[in-house]
């Protein structure tokens, strides 16, 4: 399962993105919000969107005006390794070397059909584990830690 969330400034990608993954994809992904363009505060989504992901051992996927705001709000979130990617490089590097379970991406500074392939790098490369493993476990204790 896949969760994807929003707030207003990432409306459009994120209706863009949905209709991506299920019907050419062919994932299962489930929309926590937000609806419409109404103005939100993007880390309510981040919170429902990375609770999921952390309890279900899921991706998601969270975008709002830039990406930004959205992904320091989902780094709050123990358990959560969010990246913002503008690029599919990074989106496969995040996933193959940082295990990232959360891609975020900007609404106004990401076009959609970059944003599809973005998501398609991130849903489909899988992390290396490795030396890399010694780096999350370091993240980890330093999560712990607070």
């Amino acid at each position: 399962m896949i969760y994807i969330g929003c707030d207003h400034g990432g409306f459009a990608l994120k209706q863009e993105i949905l209709k991506y993954i299920k019907e050419d994809l062919a994932e299962e992904a489930e929309d926590l919000g937000c609806y419409d363009t109404s103005s939100v505060d993007y880390p309510d989504y981040a919170e429902k969107v990375c609770k999921k992901v952390v309890a279900e051992n899921a991706k998601g996927i969270l975008i709002c005006g830039t990406g930004i705001g959205i992904s320091i709000a989902a780094n709050k979130i123990a358990g959560i390794r969010c990246a913002l990617c503008s690029e599919p490089f990074s989106a496969e590097m995040t996933r193959r070397h940082n295990n990232a379970n959360v891609l975020a991406m900007g609404g106004r500074t990401v076009g959609s059909e970059l944003a599809k392939s973005i998501v398609k790098v991130f849903l489909t490369t899988e992390f290396e584990g490795g030396r890399h493993q010694k780096r999350l476990d370091k993240i980890s204790a330093l999560e712990a830690a607070k």
